[in-house]
């Protein structure tokens, strides 16, 4: 199956790089430096290439170089669904008054309106070592994992997300008077309820589409064993047998009868906003967050390559791979599974690691670049 690649990506005042510059081919990506070498900078660069604020969730300014204006650029060209394409994305210097400057989108250099408009070109999934306390932390964690996992399938639902945010917060405001407009209530309300069923929608969809490729290879003989996933959202699993339009309207009336009791909380206690990610480990069926860290770190990359193989089935084009520090909790066994599994994705897999030994098992079938703080080189010898 055809693969997205990066063939050249460069960097402008972006995080510790002034400026760099990388030209590449299809095979995997390895960076390859000490810890604070920059590693993550650049695939964290490449993850602004999708909607949102990157895998370190960080803002516009916080990424900036700190001895530059302010401005920082990302530009990669890219082989995809649509051919050759450059893509950009980055911030002019701020104006008087403004503490950061206004961000931009381009395809082949002519405006876009935002990152969304790159998935035509380039879908992109990750996995970094923040996600390691994904099972045993707070579920908000677990359901951003899980929007990114949907995200990936659809460009435009991190806006569906925002908006229902957005909504929410303006009923909570509304909810804080003492005698609320029942007008603005009803008004917000419905706006509210048609959001929460789009965002809940899609995420259902995309966990059925997840749940069978992972059923799919559950009697396979890997270094990865099966895991199974539920939604434990009243909204999502009522829209697995039940009309758009009836749920719209249920939460409608759970959100007008739950006015006293949310106003009192100071927040919505109901909707899709508190749903969570049950994931069970499936050879010993305990929770995930009961596994061990190395059961934890072989589901997370059961999750991850299930939904890589799910984008290019849907889209007829394997998605980018980014994998930061990803041979951590790895043995030398699951390590070499590991390779093997990603060279029979096919997708360009970018990963990163302090310990150069760790990739021994795909040097020949990767292309290494060492990193030092401010500079990337390729390697000059096989690793």
């Amino acid at each position: 199956m055809p693969a997205a690649s990066i063939r050249r990506l460069s960097l402008t005042n972006f995080r510790s790089y002034r400026a760099a510059s990388l030209v590449l081919d299809e095979r995997p990506v390895v960076l390859v430096g000490s810890n604070g070498a920059g590693k993550t900078n650049l695939i964290e660069a490449i993850s602004f290439l999708t909607p949102g604020r990157g895998l370190r969730r960080a803002t516009l300014e916080e990424v900036a170089f700190a001895e530059g204006d302010g401005s920082w650029a990302i530009s990669a060209e890219i082989e995809g669904a649509l051919g050759l394409t450059m893509l950009g994305t980055g911030i002019e210097p701020p104006q008087a008054g403004e503490t950061t400057g206004g961000r931009r989108y381009r395809i082949d250099r002519e405006p876009a309106g935002s990152a969304a408009d790159f998935a035509d070109h380039l879908r992109i999934v990750w996995l970094t070592p923040a996600l390691d306390g994904l099972f045993g932390g707070p579920a908000a964690e677990r359901r951003r994992f899980l929007d990114r996992l949907v995200l990936a399938v659809d460009a435009r639902h991190s806006s569906r997300v925002s908006a229902l945010e957005r909504s929410l917060r303006s009923r909570n405001r509304l909810l804080e008077n003492l005698n609320p407009d029942p007008h603005w209530l009803d008004a917000i309300e419905h706006e509210t309820a048609e959001l929460a069923v789009a965002v809940a929608a899609l995420r259902s969809e995309t966990m059925t589409r997840l749940q069978t490729a992972l059923a799919a290879g559950r009697g396979a003989a890997t270094a990865f064993p099966f895991a199974e996933i539920r939604l434990n959202g009243w909204m999502e699993n009522a829209l697995l047998s039940e009309p758009a339009s009836e749920i719209e309207q249920r939460y409608r009336d759970v959100l007008r009868n739950g006015r006293a009791r949310d106003a009192a909380a100071g927040r919505t206690l109901d909707g899709p906003h508190l749903t969570d990610l049950d994931v069970t480990y499936g050879p010993k069926g305990i929770p995930a967050a009961d596994a061990s860290t190395g059961e934890q770190k072989a589901i997370l990359i059961r999750l991850v390559l299930a939904h890589t193989a799910l984008i290019a089935d849907m889209t007829g084009y394997a998605p980018l791979l980014l994998l930061d520090e990803v041979s951590a909790h790895l043995d030398p066994s699951r390590r070499h599974a590991l390779y093997d599994a990603l060279t029979e994705l096919g997708a360009q897999v970018w990963m990163t690691g302090a310990d150069p030994h760790a990739f021994n098992d795909i040097a020949d079938r990767a292309q290494i670049f060492d990193v030092t703080p401010g500079q990337v080189s390729r390697a000059s010898a096989a690793v």
